[in-house]
């Protein structure tokens, strides 16, 4: 009771539970439910036209298909953006490094802590 009385309360972090404050935080309970539904919606649609996007990528390589740079997660968010799906640099996974060889590649994207998609990913050599 201390701890509440000396420092939660008069700091904000907590409200004595009256029925006014009870009601307070149901409505509000109810609008960031809502806000987090809306998310995840938005997120899942997002997942469903990256993963019906196929991504074609070119970098210089040698004549073996090694790159002679790589491809990292903003280049891959740059490309997705400029074929119509908005992704950000930070929503690509690369677990095992950049992408440093010509071929057909899968990349896992979170958009949300529920919501993973797979991004088909094809790098081609540029002549």
């Amino acid at each position: 009771a201390g701890y509440g009385r000396n420092y939660l309360i008069p700091q904000g972090k907590a409200a004595p539970a009256t029925k006014a404050n009870i009601e307070q935080f149901k409505t509000r309970r109810a609008e960031l439910e809502k806000a987090s539904a809306a998310r995840l919606s938005e997120a899942q649609q997002r997942a469903e036209k990256i993963s019906a996007l196929k991504l074609t990528l070119a970098s210089k390589a040698g004549d073996e298909g090694k790159l002679f740079g790589s491809i990292g997660p903003r280049d891959i968010a740059e490309g997705a953006t400029k074929e119509g799906v908005a992704l950000k640099k930070s929503e690509v996974l690369m677990p095992e490094g950049p992408l440093r060889s010509v071929g057909q590649h899968e990349i896992h994207v979170r958009l949300h802590t529920n919501v993973h998609a797979v991004l088909n990913v094809t790098i081609v050599s540029q002549e």
